[in-house]
């Protein structure tokens, strides 16, 4: 009977859940990101369709009766193409979480309905009430106030804030025993400062903390994971999904975590079911092979308009600048050809004088438009204090490096480059008029 219920299910032994191919694991922790996605592999439609067809089922049947009770006991799972409830695992969800899973080079992933679900259904499974994090001071707003309110009041989860760049001052503040996370974004938002992220990760280690990075600044250009983080959060309504039209989040690390998050017990992503969409699965593994040239052109019109704002002088943030604090960093630890980033900042001091160029930008030149999120192909502009990290207090941000008149930029590709330049200039030249 058992091997019967199996063999009507084709074998998937290289889903990433199972977590047993050592020889896979180390070569997607080793090639370029866009070659190890072109490795994954590809799902065919029901009937053929060189595009996988959705599950858009929430529930799915069995063969025999004693198949369900197996799943259940967790003789049988998704590693062998068994499902249960969509909540748990779903095909079409589980192959996106395969892409990603190579994007990034963990073991396993599995994606969500939002990035704030991804980071705190992980900082949940891994703290624990009475937990202790140690994370960086410059942080999401969202993800900062995660940590400064939220998990305190309801988990006593607390954080201590430190400047990661500060490698003794964030070993000192791991308490050996209490401190379970250590937690900062690759690129930080929205001060862009660089994460070293191998030697933050060898302290973590060294002290027997699991390192989380969020890389929702850098997918392409940097991979955490490679670099020694054990875990990789995504928000991926940003740049992976490019369109700015759904909002989604990932958890790439390895198969025992994912595998305890869906654990139907213990599971923080299983229990508290920020469950992602299959037909908005479906929409994301589309993209996701092409996000390598977005990335590129988004980093390479980025360092473009970086070193002319630079140059007309304005005080301009971007780790592609030789005068960025971790430029040398960023260069060593980035994956080649991908360049520095999509997003640079522009320090207007005042909050009047950013809000007067964004006016500029948007209503006379079109240059862009004043909007939170990034990633998307026209480019969007806020200003951080005010807005994405609005959650920090002013002591807060002053330690986070915003300035009331930062100016926060996600470079988009549509156009030529010259033609949004010259809409650029076009702002500039008003503003100059109008200060």
């Amino acid at each position: 009977m058992a091997d019967s219920a199996v063999n009507r299910k084709r074998s998937g032994t290289d889903d990433v859940v199972s977590g047993n191919d050592p020889k896979k694991k180390n070569m997607l922790r080793e090639v370029d990101p866009a070659a190890a996605l072109a490795l994954t592999r590809h799902e065919f439609g029901e009937h053929g369709g060189v595009n996988m067809s959705i599950e858009a089922s929430a529930t799915f049947t069995v063969m025999e009766p004693e198949t369900l009770h197996r799943m259940f006991a967790g003789e049988l799972g998704p590693d062998r193409d068994f499902f249960i409830y969509s909540r748990h695992f779903n095909p079409t969800v589980l192959n996106l979480g395969r892409q990603m899973a190579a994007l990034e080079g963990t073991e396993a992933a599995y994606c969500t309905a939002s990035g704030m679900s991804a980071i705190s259904s992980v900082l949940l499974q891994l703290c624990g009430a009475g937990g202790h994090v140690v994370a960086s001071t410059t942080l999401y707003g969202g993800t900062h106030a995660l940590l400064s309110h939220f998990l305190p009041r309801t988990c006593n989860i607390t954080t201590t804030f430190v400047d990661i760049a500060d490698l003794e001052t964030v070993e000192s503040a791991i308490v050996e025993g209490k401190t379970k996370v250590l937690y900062f974004e690759s690129v930080a938002n929205p001060s862009l400062e660089v994460a070293n992220i191998p030697e933050l990760s060898r302290v973590g280690h060294a002290k027997g903390v699991t390192v989380v990075v969020d890389n929702t600044f850098a997918p392409m250009v940097i991979s955490p994971a490679r670099l020694g983080a054990d875990v990789v959060l995504h928000s991926i309504s940003k740049f992976i999904s490019g369109g700015a039209d759904i909002i989604a989040g990932a958890v790439c690390g390895p198969a025992s975590l994912v595998n305890s998050m869906m654990d139907l017990h213990q599971g923080a992503l299983m229990l508290l079911g920020p469950t992602m969409n299959a037909k908005v699965a479906f929409e994301l593994s589309e993209r996701i092979p092409h996000l390598g040239l977005r990335m590129k052109e988004h980093c390479h019109r980025a360092l473009v308009f970086a070193t002319r704002l630079k140059k007309l002088g304005f005080k301009v943030i971007y780790p592609g600048l030789e005068d960025h604090p971790q430029h040398e960093l960023l260069k060593s630890i980035a994956n080649k050809e991908y360049g520095y980033g999509g997003l640079l900042c522009i320090d207007m001091e005042t909050v009047e004088r950013a809000n007067l160029l964004m006016n500029h930008l948007q209503n006379y030149a079109q240059f862009g438009f004043m909007a939170v999120s990034l990633g998307y192909y026209e480019t969007l502009m806020s200003c951080s204090g005010s807005s994405t990290s609005s959650e920090l207090s002013e002591e807060e941000q002053k330690l986070a490096g915003i300035s009331p008149g930062l100016i926060r930029m996600s470079i988009g590709y549509i156009g030529t480059l010259e033609q949004k330049w010259s809409q650029m200039e076009k702002a500039l030249a008003r503003f100059h008029e109008k200060a």
